[in-house]
């Protein structure tokens, strides 16, 4: 098992857009097994491979109350993502002790290639399609702060700034 530390913000890897990667090989499944073991480590229910670290497009997500089947993505993308909207509490082990209210589409169809390199299509919903897209924000260089006004913004990273 291997919990790897996260990048604490403001850590311009944080802001950096992620490289696709090209196949599945032992390395990316290493940094899937470590996004694994620091997700539930946290514990959380997703991880993009930028918030250890490793700028590729790689993310994990288990949104199961066990904690126990987690979906491991290559180069996610969402291809639909529902009208109606859905509220979740986020908050992200970069930016310790805050959160926030955030809302986003309810249900996403994703593309990505899975641990096997096979393409895959799959619909998420609720918590699994929220998680998803915080992890895909992840990776494209967004925080699930960006999502909120200038403002609210502004007074989250400062009360996260105040508790270090």
């Amino acid at each position: 098992m291997t919990v790897r530390p996260c990048l604490p913000w403001p850590d311009k890897r944080l802001r950096t857009v992620s490289d696709p990667v090209a196949e599945i090989t032992d390395e990316v499944r290493q940094v899937w097994d470590d996004l694994i073991d620091t997700m539930y480590a946290m514990p959380g229910v997703g991880m993009g491979a930028n918030q250890i670290g490793v700028l590729k497009r790689l993310i994990v997500v288990d949104a199961t109350e066990e904690g126990n089947q987690p979906v491991r993505m290559a180069n996610p993308e969402i291809l639909h993502a529902s009208v109606q909207p859905r509220e979740h509490e986020e908050a992200s082990p970069n930016l310790v002790g805050v959160s926030a209210k955030i809302s986003r589409p309810r249900a996403v169809t994703v593309r990505y290639m899975d641990e096997h390199g096979a393409t895959v299509e799959k619909d998420f919903v609720g918590l699994w399609a929220t998680s998803v897209q915080h992890q895909i924000d992840h990776i494209n260089g967004k925080m699930y702060f960006d999502h909120l006004s200038k403002t609210k913004r502004a007074m989250l990273i400062k009360k996260a700034q105040k508790q270090r």
